[in-house]
């Protein structure tokens, strides 16, 4: 059984008088009280979280945090640092004879690699052209990086956001 307590504020007793005026405001003669009973509340909003912002304005970019990348007919490590990263953009894949043209997007551990993104175009001899977008997040760990590797006439040209540290705290912009 929870003891009971009155409370003197004019500060509080003001604002009952103002938000619950069907009560009658607590007129002269009541007192607010309060209770040792605990009744515990549960905050489900984002700001319970610890992040102020909207999950979509976390992802944003910054002149500060943005990690653009173009890579032409060549393989080149875009990120070797942990965290999880945002990476996006476009790919280009042009042929003009019979080949195999790729743009690719790779997570290299130092010993194997995994492909996490392929623009891919095999043709027996006519004029080609595909473009396609990508967006996906990556997690890099000790010793990962991603590396885009891109062949005659193929590219790769986008942005790497880091989005959380390796343990997942949130990167703000």
């Amino acid at each position: 059984m929870g003891q009971e307590f009155f409370v003197k504020s004019t500060t509080l007793e003001d604002k009952v008088r103002q938000i619950l005026p069907s009560q009658g405001g607590l007129g002269a003669g009541f007192d607010l009280s309060a209770s040792t009973q605990i009744i515990p509340i549960v905050d489900l909003t984002e700001s319970a979280e610890g992040s102020t912002l909207r999950e979509d304005l976390q992802k944003s970019l910054t002149h500060a945090n943005s990690n653009p990348f173009s890579i032409t007919n060549a393989t080149t490590t875009i990120i070797s640092n942990t965290g999880y990263w945002r990476m996006f953009g476009t790919s280009f894949v042009t042929m003009s004879s019979a080949a195999v043209r790729s743009a690719i997007l790779r997570i290299n551990d130092g010993s194997t690699t995994k492909i996490v993104y392929s623009n891919l175009l095999t043709a027996v001899s006519a004029d080609l052209l595909t473009t396609e977008s990508f967006d996906f997040i990556v997690k890099l760990e000790a010793g990962d990086s991603i590396e885009g590797i891109c062949t005659v006439n193929a590219g790769l040209n986008g942005t790497a956001r880091q989005i959380a540290d390796i343990d997942g705290t949130l990167i703000n912009p």
